[in-house]
């Protein structure tokens, strides 16, 4: 247990010591609707912890009274979730919907005695008659039914004999409360709808606040530990348990602050909207916030219990830094795990005057003196370097290879550049280079100075493998929506090379890749025939060093001194950071695209050339800063010019194509060498943005869907990104998205 208690862990040790609980009992209980987050994380540290370190018990329990957003694949989601992170929920999970015979018969008591009553009016009657925070509601008029009458309505109501929203079950408190969570609030109401678990047993369904209390009571909870948008809730948790006069010991609602985290959103509507919109790869995908994407990412259960108990526990919200628990996985990570090499983006070096092969002895831990362990690294006349590890005319204070400066090669020798090797084109394609016999890594006796190392493979030894390297899935530091998401969070990398130790290891096992970060072998798509690995996170904080870039004008190269250790880059020379000011201050490019366009000389004359066609800066800067630019590291040769590239912007931009189908269009142009406007004509690319060509397709998906149009009239809204990803699916992804969004709110009004 902590030595410094917070104030969760100060009242329980209250109650404890006054006697008023022998054992303590809290719960875990999410809703089964949606795959768990980060935050979903906090509480199950904070509930099933306290319960560890009081020598008590944590139920984890799905709180699934409703029926139209659950499933039972978001109940495996969350136990695995648990099971994940350490915690033990003693081979029973409990539901909510298990005791809704008991709530019922309380529902039934709370009528007996006068304290509840069945209400006729509609939806927004009830909205209306609640009235202010600064004037009273005004009680139904259905609040003088009889004892007699109520309980006959609410019988029926349970048989199924009226619909949806035509009665509801209210407490009878106060219309004139100052929390007007108090003036009469629902405790049961009509929904017809398939429970995943109790099937079609069951039409009414009570209430978060009415099920909650009891679910805490029955299965014996003392402390219902919740986060602090159900303050206000407390006083209906309270009323409940008080007016039904249960048998003590009874629960007590505690609150904390919820996790809130930049770069970061962690509402359920918003996460599924990004699932089911395709915006990302599934509830798993690394880029989002859930445990099974923290999970899939490569993220350990020790950085994300250590990253709960350092953020504590707090009555009041607070907004943490995501870079805190990308520290939490650094420091985790840097202790334990082995050290290997990965070129993620290859130049081919030939080493003429080196004969033979040979293997190497190399650490897998070089800093760690305790921890033991190493590999045979193969060596040979020809090795892969990175691209970036190798500049023709350097700035000054550059100590990676060049014409003119030898560079190490990590764990082996020193080489020197004896020729450079371009295309017709003028990209460099190989380097010829010379080694020295005796200057090995660590019995080097040849007196050539040199200030760096760089990693490296054997050309003939390395596996190919598919890399991901993932970016924070926001643009900003607070996301809202949709118009926030980071264009740029993830990178694959299909022609990366890593040496042949890695493969041999079993899959599941995270690695450093000097100087480029942290990996884990995907544990979905890894095969020995494919591997794939996906970038947990970078050595630094170099998301920070972004957003400065981007409010700092970045310091002229002379003014800089730049030492070469690991993971850091070359300072832009003056010709590269006159680009870069331009690019960013005049054209308003964001600093990651700026500095890509700027330091590459035929990226930068593309994008200039492309900007003499058609002036559009960003939407032109992002095509070539990405899709033309991969292009450039795969082949020697382009199949199209800039001003293929810029008419494919212009239709971008005004419309004739989505972002999404542009991507197809330059795949195809890249392939073929194909016009942008032949390849979108002959393939009926055209985006539709006529309503009444977009009308057929959208009655079509309702008309398919019936059981998603009752459920999302019955209040399941979330729904609605359901409804237009079918409709953008079955244009091919032709629909314009806003268009169909429109007519989609539009339709299931009149449905």
């Amino acid at each position: 247990m902590s030595e410094s208690k917070d104030f969760l862990r100060t009242k329980v040790e209250e109650d404890l010591a006054s006697g008023k609980y022998k054992n303590i009992v809290t719960r875990f209980p999410p809703e089964p609707n949606g795959f768990p987050h980060i935050g979903h994380a906090k509480s199950i540290c904070i509930n099933f912890g306290i319960a560890r370190d009081y020598k008590g018990h944590c139920n984890l329990r799905m709180d699934d009274t409703n029926p139209t957003t659950e499933d039972m694949k978001y109940v495996e989601a969350l136990k695995d979730a648990v099971k994940w992170l350490g915690f033990d929920w003693k081979d029973t999970v409990y539901f909510a919907s298990d005791y809704f015979p008991k709530i019922y018969d309380y529902a039934v008591q709370l009528v007996k005695m006068g304290k509840a009553y069945v209400d006729s009016l509609n939806e927004e009657e009830i909205r209306e008659y609640r009235g202010t925070i600064k004037e009273p509601g005004r009680r139904s008029k259905y609040a003088e039914r009889s004892i007699e009458e109520n309980l006959d309505l609410l019988e029926r109501m349970k048989k199924g004999e009226f619909k949806d929203g035509e009665h509801v079950l209210r407490a009878k408190i106060d219309m004139a409360a100052a929390n007007m969570k108090m003036r009469d609030p629902l405790l049961y109401r009509i929904r017809h709808a398939h429970h995943f678990r109790t099937g079609d047993t069951w039409c009414i369904y009570p209430m978060y606040d009415f099920a909650h209390c009891l679910s805490d009571y029955i299965e014996g909870v003392t402390h219902s530990i919740c986060t602090l948008e159900f303050e206000n809730n407390r006083d209906i948790y309270d009323w409940v348990l008080d007016a039904l006069e249960l048998t003590p010991p009874r629960p007590y609602q505690h609150e904390f602050a919820r996790l809130g985290m930049n770069y970061t959103v962690m509402s359920k509507r918003k996460l599924l909207e990004l699932v089911n919109g395709n915006y990302v790869n599934g509830w798993d995908d690394p880029r989002l916030p859930t445990i099974a994407g923290y999970k899939r990412r490569g993220y350990t259960p020790e950085s994300i219990i250590n990253f709960c108990d350092q953020i504590g526990i707090a009555k009041a919200n607070s907004m943490v830094d995501v870079a805190q628990l990308e520290f939490c996985i650094r420091d985790d990570l840097n202790k334990k795990v082995p050290r290997v090499m990965c070129v993620l983006d290859p130049l081919k070096v030939t080493i003429e005057n080196y004969e033979g092969e040979e293997e190497i002895d190399a650490s897998y831990y070089p800093h760690d003196v305790p921890k033991e362990g190493s590999r045979k690294l193969p060596f040979s006349k020809e090795i892969y370097i990175e691209r970036d590890d190798f500049m023709e005319n350097p700035p000054a204070d550059y100590f990676r290879l060049s014409p003119e400066q030898p560079v190490r090669l990590k764990h082996a020798y020193i080489i020197s550049v004896k020729e450079v090797i371009k295309d017709a084109h003028g990209k460099i394609v190989e380097i010829k280079a010379t080694y020295a016999p005796n200057s090995k890594s660590g019995e080097d006796t040849s007196g050539i100075k040199t200030k760096s190392a760089i990693h490296w493979v054997s050309a003939k030894h390395a596996k190919n493998v598919e890399v991901r390297l993932y970016e924070r899935l926001y643009k900003v530091d607070a996301p809202e929506g949709l118009e926030d998401l980071n264009p740029d969070s993830l990178h694959i990398l299909k022609n990366a090379y890593v040496e042949p130790a890695v493969i041999s290891e079993k899959p599941d096992v995270r690695f450093q890749f000097e100087r480029q970060g942290y990996f884990y072998a995907d544990p979905i798509d890894y095969t020995d025939v494919k591997p794939v690995f996906n970038k947990i996170v970078g050595l630094k904080d170099s998301w920070a060093k972004k957003v400065e870039s981007t409010e700092k004008p970045t310091p002229k190269p002379q003014a800089q001194k730049v030492a070469h250790v690991e993971g850091e880059v070359a300072p832009m020379n003056e010709e590269e950071q006159a680009l870069f000011n331009t690019y960013t201050t005049e054209l308003k490019l964001n600093a990651e695209i700026a500095n890509t366009l700027a330091r590459d000389v035929e990226l930068s004359r593309f994008y200039n050339e492309a900007l003499s066609v058609f002036k559009s800066p960003i939407t032109l800067a992002n095509i070539i800063a990405n899709e033309v630019a991969r292009e450039l590291k795969q082949t020697s040769e382009l199949t199209f010019s800039a001003k293929e590239v810029a008419e494919l912007a212009k239709m971008i931009d005004e419309g004739v194509i989505s972002n999404k189908i542009a991507k197809q269009v330059f795949e195809e142009m890249a392939q073929t060498g194909e016009q942008p406007k032949a390849i979108v004509e002959a393939k009926g690319l055209v985006q539709i943005s006529d309503p009444e060509k977009l009308k057929p397709l959208i009655d079509d998906v309702i008309a398919k869907n019936p059981d998603n149009v009752a459920k999302y009239k019955a209040g399941n809204t979330n729904l609605f990104g359901f409804f237009v990803g079918q409709v953008l699916k079955s244009s091919g992804g032709k629909a314009n998205p806003s268009v169909v969004n429109d007519l989609v709110a539009e339709k299931l009004k009149h449905v």
